[in-house]
């Protein structure tokens, strides 16, 4: 990413950091639990993460509407199509962030990749990949974050214990 790129990318996470701030304050995001509050600020980081290790994040919280659930982002990385399950936590604790990705998210997330995948134009799919970002947002520290990229395939046929 160029520099000139970077900047504008923290100008951009700067601003909407700011906004955000602005709507908690006239109690625009009032009614949204404290638990969601923090997700949507992990994948604001995350968004602002991706982009600066230039990935193009094509959409957040997609859902195609006729189910449950949602995919917190979708990105190119090249001609890989990235789907990344976004995990935040406000402290570092006994249990890693991206342990909360377990067999039943796993598959919900396959489930609604299809989904997304059935909609793209073209007859053939692009190369896929599953990745879980981990973002941990704790109190004056600056945002950390650990991306397990190609977490999990289509299958759960081989375990994945080297997070544990």
């Amino acid at each position: 990413m160029s520099k000139r790129s970077h900047v504008e990318s923290a100008c951009l996470q700067f601003v909407l950091g700011g906004l955000n701030w602005v709507a908690r304050r006239r109690g625009r995001v009032r009614d949204l639990a404290p638990h969601l509050a923090v997700g949507i600020d992990g994948e604001d980081a995350a968004w602002f993460y991706l982009h600066r290790k230039g990935y193009a994040v094509v959409a957040r919280r997609w859902t195609p509407g006729n189910m449950p659930g949602d995919l917190d982002l979708v990105a190119w990385k090249g001609p890989l199509l990235c789907f990344v399950e976004v995990k935040t936590r406000t402290a570092r604790d006994m249990s890693p962030a991206q342990i909360a990705v377990d067999v039943e998210k796993r598959r919900m997330v396959r489930k609604l990749a299809r989904q997304y995948l059935r909609r793209l134009p073209g007859e053939a799919a692009p190369p896929v990949r599953f990745d879980i970002l981990s973002v941990y947002l704790i109190a004056n520290e600056k945002p950390q974050f650990e991306h397990f990229a190609n977490a999990f395939g289509w299958s759960d046929w081989r375990p994945r214990d080297d997070w544990e």
